[in-house]
């Protein structure tokens, strides 16, 4: 979840696509001149033909003339608008919590465009306390400060015999942060009820009455809770990557984890592939874990060092274990490159693997500035703000806490990364959480499209399956791929049915399961246009081709730039 930040399963936008640092450079300081009101007065911003807003919401929604939070809003339009096919927008979540929806749409409307298709204007926006929304959750009052404390702010629970114990040590931390700095109580307004309420403001400011949405990992639990409180204004929602909400708002993250499942398919996927296209391979998938479990006991002994332009550091068994776990919520993107980098690691060299998930050593003018600190999209920050606002109280002993460690261990090798997400708020601030946390039920005016990959790291196809029964007429789509959320993986069967249900309101049928067009490791090939039935006619062959394969294309973009990865 890389420079980690973001959470179990929970969408964090890409580095590849512009940092925040680098946005201001390329018209971010817009956001500092654009007016803030209740009406969307779209703005010009970045590149043509991006627009921008700054949106005006309750701070609480309970006191609707009280104080004001301001919500950055961008858009990709449409270029159908002002025609007969235009259909109006649809909103987006990248997950997180924490993800910033500028970033997303800067650095992939006009591939979202592309997916969704033409008819709809592609509208993300930063979520309340996150990005250039403000006021913005922090827990420390400079950059400088946030980095001497660490990120990833958690270590890997495994890498020393105290893991468990230093992982709650810092929790106690973070907790007595989260009091020093919110002393005017903003972070229990942080929470997804008041997001969910915000989206439906921006759906009436639209001149709409109802909701289109397209929401991933973290982004699905927004989803279930706007269609929960709000059943009636639901025209269109796409929950992909879903998220046991229950389970979410309990704090427990836990339930039946596919996340061995999705290593194995890396073995499976380099095995098939054959070493000319994979350099990990082996004589069989089984040597293949063999191999990377010696490899990461001699790492745990003998850290590798790397120097890159960039930055320097360790290939130790903390970073080993969180790039692995990272690459598995995009296997296209990057089990190749985690081939070659592990490949390499074997004989010494670290480079490949360190760089896959590397960001910049922190630079700061230490001259005394005392502004404030510059927001980050993604900062760390606003994920714990979130998650710990909305979730259960944790007040874990370090006893309760090696025994939940052991829970899921018992589930799956991943446990030791995964439980970082509940222990963290082991220490959050006493809050009154009157904010909605369930049931997750409701007959909304239009089905749901629930959507889950079959070997998915963090959300599991179960989890969709369970969600959707408290929703009459939904429906899972499952695609046969690894990965976290369906565009880890080239589906155009998947993209058709997206289309279809934005456009036409269609669902598939009960059990459709999409393939995918090609395998991980393999070369340079002729596109595949399967449709959506599996079978391609020869009468609409000629008809669907081009399309097809520009689908293939904007998917493999949008996966390159789109990394799903933890938080840790």
């Amino acid at each position: 979840m890389f420079s980690t930040k973001g959470f179990i399963g929970f969408i964090a936008v890409a580095t590849a696509w512009p940092t925040f640092a680098q946005a201001q450079g390329q018209g971010g300081l817009i956001w500092d001149q654009l007016e803030t009101s209740t009406e969307l007065k779209w703005t010009d911003c970045y590149t043509q033909p991006l627009q921008c807003a700054r949106f005006q919401v309750p701070l609480n929604h309970s006191e609707p003339e009280g104080a004001s939070a301001s919500i950055a809003m961008i858009r990709f339009p449409s270029p159908l608008a002002g025609t007969e096919q235009y259909r109006g927008p649809v909103l987006l979540n990248p997950g997180g919590p924490g993800s910033s929806g500028v970033d997303l749409v800067t650095g992939g409307g006009a591939v979202l465009s592309q997916i969704v298709g033409p008819n709809f204007d592609i509208v993300s926006f930063d979520p309340r306390g996150v990005g250039f929304s403000t006021p913005r959750a922090s827990l420390f009052p400079t950059d400088a400060q946030r980095q001497a404390f660490a990120s990833p702010y958690f270590d890997n629970t495994n890498a020393t015999s105290d893991g468990v114990g230093r992982m709650l040590a810092r929790a106690q931390i973070v907790g007595a942060l989260a009091t020093q700095q919110d002393q005017d109580h903003l972070f229990e307004h942080l929470n997804t009820e008041n997001t969910a309420r915000d989206m439906l403001r921006m759906v009436e400011a639209h001149g709409e009455e109802r909701l289109r949405y397209w929401g991933f990992s973290y982004g699905t639990v927004l989803g279930a809770t706007f269609a929960s409180l709000f059943p009636d204004r639901v025209e269109r929602l796409v929950l992909d990557g879903v998220v046991d909400s229950e389970n979410y708002f309990a704090s427990r993250w836990s339930d039946n984890l596919d996340t061995d499942k999705t290593l194995q398919s890396f073995f499976d996927s380099c095995f098939e592939g054959g070493p000319e296209l994979c350099p990990f391979y082996e004589s069989s998938p089984q040597a293949m874990a063999r191999k990377l479990d010696e490899l990461t006991r001699t790492i745990a002994l003998r850290p590798v060092p790397v120097i890159t332009n960039t930055s320097y550091g360790l290939v130790d068994y903390a970073r080993l274990r969180s790039t692995i776990f990272n690459s598995l919520y995009a296997p296209y993107a990057e089990f190749p490159r985690l081939a070659q980098g592990l490949a390499d690691l074997v004989r010494g060299n670290g480079t490949v693997l360190y760089q896959m998930f590397e960001t910049p050593l922190f630079d700061c003018n230490c001259g005394g500035s005392t502004g404030p600190p510059v927001p980050q999209p993604t900062v760390t920050d606003a994920t714990f703000v979130i998650r710990c606002t909305d979730g259960q109280d944790v007040r874990d002993t370090v006893d309760e806490a090696e025994v939940y460690v052991r829970q899921l261990l018992s589930q799956t090798q991943w446990g030791e990364l995964l439980a970082i997400a509940r222990v963290a708020c082991a220490a959050w601030p006493q809050q009154e959480k009157r904010h909605f946390r369930g049931p997750f039920v409701g007959n909304t005016s239009h089905p749901i499209l629930w959507i889950g990959n079959t070997a998915d790291p963090v959300t599991p196809i179960a989890a969709a399956h369970k969600m959707a029964r408290g929703y009459p007429g939904s429906v899972v789509l499952t695609q046969d791929s690894p990965g976290h959320a369906s565009i880890a993986a080239p589906s155009v069967c998947t993209v058709q049915y997206i289309q279809s249900y934005f456009v036409n309101g269609t669902l598939p049928a009960e059990g459709v399961v999409c393939p995918v067009t090609r395998p991980i490791f393999s070369p340079p090939q002729p596109l595949n246009n399967t449709g959506a039935d599996g079978v391609r006619s020869t009468r609409d062959l000629a008809m669907r081709q081009d399309k097809d394969n520009a689908i293939i294309v904007a998917l493999e973009r949008l996966r390159q730039s789109f990394r799903l990865r933890s938080s840790f």
